[in-house]
């Protein structure tokens, strides 16, 4: 039995790592739910997000762990708060193999910590753990470029709820929008 289960570890170990790429990731980062006011905010694209992943095919799903540097940001009572965190997600991917491309669904929870911030009195009020996740649709292309169109949602709220300086809008408050990403696998 132990024999068998060895055997089937080392199969399933040289079938992902003979699908497995690495690869540098990057794109828009919006902070609307709505394509159209997404595509009117890209002409000042101060939001972005860029990183590294390790995508792993195994037949129709993929698994696309990665780390990025994500700046997000809001408007409230027309003052644009933003920050940028360090992020840790892991994608899952299911599509078909159309052999020049392979168009795919992505579901992708994150966890995140902020490291910067626009003001200092925002980066004291912030919550600094950040998580949520992420839905969208995507086209592995020659199977070394990479397309996503993902709406995100952060699930934490953006502000310390104990803070004292906070308003009741911010407290409500958390990140959610569009992003657009370019990768390039190797």
């Amino acid at each position: 039995m132990k024999k068998l289960l060895t055997v089937i570890v080392v199969a399933l170990a040289s079938v992902t790592m003979a699908h497995a790429q690495f690869g540098i990731v990057g794109g828009y980062t919006s902070s609307t739910t709505k394509l159209k006011e997404a595509a009117q905010e890209a002409s000042s694209a101060n939001l972005w997000h860029a990183g590294v992943a390790y995508r792993v095919n195994i037949g129709s799903l993929a698994i696309q762990p990665s780390l990025t540097y994500n700046v997000k940001g809001t408007t409230i009572d027309n003052v644009q708060y933003k920050t940028g965190y360090v992020e840790a997600s892991a994608g899952v991917q299911v599509g078909l193999d159309l052999l020049v491309a392979r168009p795919f669904l992505v579901a992708e929870p994150f966890i995140g910590y902020q490291v910067t911030g626009n003001e200092a009195a925002m980066k004291d009020i912030t919550n600094k753990l950040d998580w949520g996740f992420g839905l969208g649709v995507g086209a592995d292309v020659l199977k070394h470029l990479q397309i996503r169109v993902e709406w995100f949602k952060n699930l934490g709220a953006l502000a310390n709820a104990s803070s004292e300086q906070v308003g009741e809008a911010l407290k409500d408050t958390n990140y959610q929008g569009i992003k657009i990403t370019a990768g390039l696998f190797f």
